[in-house]
């Protein structure tokens, strides 16, 4: 909206002398979000202990790493293409397998993607709606849990937010040298977390159609080259990975044909679309991942974590892409509003009605286009609030932030005093930005800065909750652990809300993981360099959960569901023949799903009806080096 008084294209002119805050400011900015994210980081042990196993078994095994496997035996690979491993495997090399070298990676993840965005919406909108956009980042609550966890999605937005730098940059003298590294950034992500990563793609493609200075004849090329990028660097892994003698790696995790092209599209591709994902625990109504449409984002599974500027954001769009209408068709204020705006609108409206497996978290997605978006509309309406208009649209933005944060926060017994202070705080506001431009220049300037405390007060404070509670197991959530209630009421969390895992104590299961006791860990310490696995349980997390503790390969039976085909029974009991496994831990770790392989379950009544059982620490132990 840069251009709603020139209707020209904007050029970011030098900055003056007057304006040698930027650079302080940006440095608290980052200096803040670190603190943020880095802060007792810690305290969450090893997390996402899933991932955590993995990068344990990358630093052991230069073969487990390029992979993703689940132990240094490469027995089985995690669920997804292993970027996000590679980055957490590489840090454990170097600074020790421990909690901080897993999860210091993703905060400084966070901050670069802060930066990157102010560098983005600088570019564009100026330097003060490069720093309300990041500083809106920063504190959206999804984005702090994300940051401060070791799932991929930290890596998928650093890239894809790296990806919209690129194509600003692209847009700037019609570059197809830039557009193309913006494939690359969106074919990495694809490494990252598969599909998910292509969401920004229509976003990316219809701001470069519609608004680079050149031919529509060479836009097109520009496209179609930057297309081959993208494909080149997502597609090297699967081809190689495809080419790979299969005997001579590891069992392709959450498949049923030890392939990676069938996770990519299947279980993790367009099944998480439609809900037919087989070897899942279940999409849709089959486990419940929430009902779908347009109000899904606002209700308790969801809203804590991104719902807080949703409708300010969508008012931002509008009302820009209204002021921008008869602007240059190279106009990038207006090229801005369609990629912000399309990667808002293509992803949510994809979250709000996929019927397979959705978490909670997934939403960190919407987060950098939220606050391009808001951070954009807030600093140039506020420079024109001499008209009429935008200092109305300026207000009603405050308003309706105010609003929504009171009805997000009614329905929680978290801070019960927040919700009315937000919603008198931010009518007040309102009321004063709507005759700011008839204001001295120091009142106006206090006013601003209380609308923007009131703007970000709501989710601000949520963020910190976030960043205040440890989070551990396959589904974190946003917020403190008191809950959540969002526009329905009810507990938050949905699905995930109560399957975080502890550290001590029985087996894991599922969707937790817990370290054995002391006993246990020595058992499986004990000769564990003559086995290749010293272990095996059924259930990715169980395994995660005695590899952690032992520093030994764990074989996890059946994958992350219980599901996957591998290893079959034969294979196991060729395994336990060949004297390969120790122990088999665990009883009544089946498959968790209704379709999938069955041949984790297989195993397990095996090893029951063949092996003596014993019990260590909580735990049934087989020896499988025992005469069965």
């Amino acid at each position: 909206m840069t251009a709603l008084a020139s209707r020209e294209p904007v050029v970011t002119p030098p900055v003056p002398a007057r304006r040698n805050w930027h650079r302080p400011a940006l440095a608290a900015l980052l200096l803040g979000t670190a603190v943020l994210y880095l802060w007792g980081l810690g305290a969450s042990g090893w997390a996402n202990a899933f991932y955590s196993a993995a990068a344990q078994a990358g630093s052991q095994s230069w073969k487990a790493l390029f992979f993703g496997s689940s132990d240094a035996a490469n027995a089985i690979t995690v669920d997804k293409t292993p970027a996000a491993l590679w980055v957490m495997g590489l840090s454990a090399r170097l600074f020790g397998v421990n909690a901080w070298s897993i999860l210091v990676p993703q905060a400084l993840m966070g901050v670069g993607s802060v930066w990157l965005l102010h560098a983005t919406v600088k570019r564009t909108s100026g330097p003060a709606a490069g720093l309300v956009a990041g500083l809106v980042l920063a504190l959206t609550p999804a984005a702090a849990l994300m940051f401060r966890f070791n799932n991929p999605d930290a890596l998928l937005v650093l890239l894809l937010v790296a990806g919209a730098y690129c194509v600003v940059r692209a847009l700037e003298k019609a570059s197809p040298k830039w557009l193309a590294l913006a494939g690359v950034a969106v074919g990495f992500g694809f490494l990252a977390k598969m599909l998910q990563a292509f969401l920004v793609l229509p976003a990316f493609a219809v701001a470069y159609l519609v608004a680079a200075p050149v031919s529509l004849g060479k836009r097109l090329l520009h496209l179609l080259g930057a297309f081959a990028a993208t494909v080149a660097a997502a597609g090297w892994y699967l081809v190689v990975v495809a080419l790979w003698p299969a005997a001579d790696r590891p069992y392709i995790g959450g498949s049923q044909t030890n392939s990676l092209w069938e996770l990519v599209f299947g279980y993790n591709g367009f099944g998480r679309i439609t809900g037919d994902e087989v070897g899942s625990v279940g999409g849709g109504g089959g486990r419940g991942w929430g009902s779908t449409g347009l109000t899904r984002l606002f209700g308790s599974e969801m809203a804590g974590g991104i719902a807080w500027l949703i409708p300010a954001a969508l008012l931002a769009l509008g009302a820009g892409l209204w002021f921008t209408r008869r602007a240059p068709r190279t106009d990038r204020s207006r090229a801005a509003l369609l990629l912000w705006g399309g990667w808002l609108l293509v992803t949510a409206l994809v979250f709000s009605y996929m019927g397979g497996i959705i978490h909670p978290y997934y939403t960190v997605a919407l987060a950098p286009a939220i606050a391009a978006l808001v951070g954009t509309a807030a600093v140039q309406l506020w420079l024109l609030r001499s008209r009429p208009v935008a200092s109305g649209l300026l207000s009603g933005g405050v308003a309706l932030t105010a609003v929504t944060t009171y009805l997000l926060l009614s329905g929680s017994s978290w801070q019960p005093w927040l919700a009315p202070a937000v919603l008198v705080g931010g009518l007040l506001a309102a009321v004063a930005l709507f005759f700011a431009a008839h204001l001295t220049r120091w009142a106006a300037t206090l006013v601003a800065g209380f609308a923007l405390v009131v703007l970000l007060s709501g989710s601000g404070a949520y963020t910190l909750a976030t960043a205040a509670t440890t989070h551990d197991g396959a589904i974190p959530s946003a917020g403190p652990s008191s809950g959540f209630g969002g526009f329905r009421g009810g507990p938050g969390g949905g699905p995930g809300g109560g399957f975080g895992g502890g550290r001590g104590g029985g087996p894991g299961s599922l969707l937790s993981t817990t370290l054995p006791g002391t006993q246990l860990t020595a058992l499986l310490r004990q000769d564990a360099s003559k086995y290749t696995w010293t272990a095996a349980t059924v259930l990715s997390n169980a395994a995660a959960g005695y590899q952690l503790a032992s520093g030994a390969p764990v074989m996890a039976v059946g994958g992350f569901n219980g599901t996957d085909p591998y290893p079959t029974l034969e294979q196991f009991r060729q395994y336990v023949a060949n004297g390969q496994i120790h122990y088999f831990l665990g009883d009544g770790l089946t498959m968790q799903g209704s379709t999938g392989s069955d041949a984790a379950q297989q195993i397990a009544e095996w090893v029951a009806s063949t092996y003596q059982s014993s019990t260590v620490d909580g735990v049934t132990v087989y020896d499988l080096t025992a005469a069965g």
